[in-house]
């Protein structure tokens, strides 16, 4: 990869910024802040002001890999922040990977979903980003512009643990209550971006970028406790936790399923640094 763009270059485009700067691209990033401007100057790349919001200038990608790291805005069942950035393509990239959300499956009930499961968005969130996936695909089939979706779940890593909460008290949901979770460390979320940003077997295909533990949020609020010499969170029904959990927690909690990502490891070759969360955990420490 020669030339890197990265849209919406925050917690994980700026380390995708500085692993593709150490492997000798030239990048820019761009992002609406001038504090997220700053962060991004200072780890060498080009800093672009870029309002989604707002009408664009012309952008000319021409030959470079973009990745489009921006959520969609907070209302409404399309990504109009994507369908402007499009938009302005007047020289379109080689490729783009777009971060959508394996929120996309919905509530599968517990059971194993893969790239190939039908979607089923539940929450007005997930239908925005399956919006802005099928968007992307029509726009880059319109224009022969290759491109790769990595539907990502949570993601932890420095920063990104939930201390604050282990030190607030914050219930969790009883283990044998509790639905399978998924995840993925920072750095192994940088891994699959770069590999869907340059090998040829990811052109107009969809991965799963996950660790592939599957543990519940509340085992890992406990191994966070644990690794961290933090107490445990007390724990609480399922019901309990419908009732008392803020709505944007709950729409996270209230989803099961098992995101199988069998796609990213054997067809792209990610080979994920972090695949159990006790290395995971420490490293974001």
């Amino acid at each position: 990869m020669r030339r890197i763009d990265i849209a919406g270059c925050g917690y994980v485009g700026q380390r995708l910024a500085a692993r593709c700067l150490a492997a000798g691209a030239e990048v820019r990033g761009s992002a609406v802040s001038a504090a997220t401007l700053a962060a991004i100057a200072s780890i060498g790349a080009r800093a672009v002001a870029l309002d989604l919001d707002a009408d664009l200038a012309p952008q000319d990608l021409a030959g470079a890999i973009a990745f489009y790291c921006v959520p969609p805005p907070r209302e409404g069942e399309r990504d109009t922040r994507l369908e402007r950035w499009l938009g302005a393509l007047a020289a379109p990239p080689a490729r783009i990977v777009y971060l959508s959300t394996t929120g996309v499956y919905g509530d599968a009930g517990g059971a194993r979903v893969d790239e190939d499961t039908p979607p089923a968005p539940r929450n007005a969130r997930a239908v925005r980003r399956l919006a802005a996936e099928r968007t992307l695909a029509a726009w880059c089939d319109a224009h022969a512009v290759s491109f790769s979706i990595l539907r990502v779940p949570g993601i932890y890593g420095p920063g990104r643990l939930p201390l604050e909460r282990l030190r607030q008290r914050e219930p969790a949901i009883e283990p044998r209550e509790a639905s399978p979770g998924n995840r993925i460390q920072v750095e192994d979320l940088v891994t699959a971006c770069i590999a869907a940003g340059q090998s040829p077997r990811a052109h107009r295909r969809t991965y799963n970028a996950t660790d592939g533990t599957q543990a519940s949020a509340t085992e890992f609020l406990q191994r966070v406790a644990a690794i961290a010499g933090l107490p445990p969170p007390p724990l609480v029904s399922r019901a309990e936790a419908q009732r008392t959990f803020s709505q944007a927690t709950w729409s996270f909690l209230g989803e099961s399923r098992r995101v199988d990502n069998r796609r990213l490891v054997e067809e792209l070759g990610v080979a994920l640094r972090y695949h159990d969360l006790a290395t995971g955990i420490r490293a974001s420490l």
